[in-house]
């Protein structure tokens, strides 16, 4: 059968490589295909038998008994061998059960809580001992609990001397909206352009329209100059009440900044600013 399939095979081959150069490699190869593959088939089976029986092979020539040689000519050789101590095993230790200690027989009450069920029985109300301590059983017949008489140990206070602590110096907490008078500042709040200016503008901007010919009108504007150079909380202390609206409408309308004042420690700070104002109007 083997050699009907060569045969096939042969034939095939020279169908198709019919009016072909038949020197080329691969028709070589497809006609040595078998051969080819049962050498490395063999090759192997070879090195696979090989690397499976190194390791014993290996095993045996370790194992070999190693020999002495002993001379037959010249005097005998005395070989001393050394005495080795015996290395006495200690006997094997019996280990003995732990006793189970029984539990002393002491007056003590069944404190666990009932499960609640459907034919609950209600139990026999007994009077409890005061010297009976909780437990999981009725048993008022047993010892007396001895009280507890521990004392805890009075501590020890030494005669040394307690070295003296340096008190820190308590740093008071400023309030940021705190208003500084002026025997708290080093340098008084001020308009940007000057006073001068402040009053010019303060001129120009007031409205006497209003107001008849009369004697000097006077009053005092109070304001607080923020940190941030703005004015709040103005006032006017004036008699006449349509004079001190005019002024204090005045003093919100002027466009401008002030520089804030400062206290002891250089820091800018909300404080007081009083500008006096007084007009004659002739209309």
């Amino acid at each position: 059968m083997k050699h009907l399939n060569n045969n096939q095979e042969f034939r095939f081959n020279e169908i198709l490589f019919e009016h072909r150069n038949k020197e080329y490699g691969a028709y070589a190869l497809r006609n040595e295909s078998d051969r080819i593959l049962t050498k490395a088939l063999f090759i192997g089976v070879s090195l696979l038998a090989a690397i499976s029986i190194t390791p014993l092979v290996i095993s045996a020539f370790n194992n070999e008994p190693s020999t002495v040689h002993v001379p037959t000519d010249g005097p005998p050789v005395v070989i001393k061998l050394k005495k080795v101590d015996r290395i006495e095993t200690p006997p094997a230790q019996i280990v003995k059960p732990v006793q189970p200690v029984a539990t002393p027989n002491q007056k003590q009450y069944d404190s666990s809580v009932p499960t609640p069920t459907k034919d609950a029985v209600e139990p026999i109300k007994q009077d409890k001992p005061k010297d009976a301590t909780a437990g999981l059983i009725d048993n008022f017949k047993g010892d007396p609990v001895k009280p507890d008489t521990y004392t805890p140990p009075a501590p020890v206070i030494g005669t040394g001397t307690i070295p003296s602590v340096k008190p820190q110096p308590v740093v008071p907490v400023k309030d940021p909206n705190e208003i500084v008078g002026l025997g708290g500042l080093s340098v008084e709040a001020a308009f940007e352009g000057g006073i001068n200016t402040f009053r010019n503008k303060v001129i120009s901007n007031f409205d006497g329209s209003g107001f008849e010919d009369q004697d000097v009108m006077k009053t005092t504007i109070t304001f607080i100059v923020e940190t941030n150079g703005t004015i709040s909380g103005i006032k006017a202390d004036g008699k006449d009440a349509d004079f001190n609206n005019e002024a204090i409408r005045t003093i919100k309308s002027i466009r401008g900044k002030w520089v804030p004042g400062k206290n002891k420690q250089g820091e800018s700070v909300r404080s007081y600013f009083k500008f006096p104002i007084s007009m004659k109007f002739d209309n």
